[in-house]
């Protein structure tokens, strides 16, 4: 593996009724289901923290595209969904829905600079080809 420029550290103890806690602590979180699977839903679920992960990944992937072309996107809103599916009886299904609104940008450019976000997302990278990911522009499917 090539070196790393960034680690994060997070240790879970207890699955999704436990605790999990970054190593430089800025993390500290109860980990519960959700009521929609027979959880208490009081505390932080993995995919409310993927939802997170991807939607700030992917606004920094489109204000970072936006200024190398000249575009700004630093006003970008992403509503991130991380759903589990059901697979048939066997294992849950991941998949994302990403509402990206661009409001400084008009629709074909809004477009563009999402399709570039989404083939340099790191998120994206590593979800391609695994899951389902959905993503509308200023309320226009991709």
């Amino acid at each position: 593996m090539t070196a790393p420029l960034y680690t994060a550290e997070a240790r879970v103890t207890g699955g999704r009724n436990g605790h999990g806690r970054t190593s430089d602590g800025r993390l500290d979180l109860t980990l519960r289901m959700p009521k929609e699977m027979g959880g208490d839903g009081e505390g932080v679920n993995p995919e409310q923290l993927f939802a997170l992960g991807y939607a700030s990944c992917f606004g920094s992937t489109l204000s970072v595209l936006g200024r190398r072309k000249g575009l700004a996107a630093d006003d970008a809103v992403i509503d991130a969904k991380a759903m589990l599916i059901p697979s048939g009886g066997g294992p849950f299904k991941l998949g994302v829905e990403l509402a990206v609104e661009l409001p400084s940008l008009d629709g074909p450019q809004a477009a563009e600079l999402a399709r570039a976000a989404h083939r340099s997302c790191p998120y994206s990278s590593a979800t391609r080809g695994n899951i389902d990911v959905a993503i509308t522009v200023n309320g226009t499917p991709l």
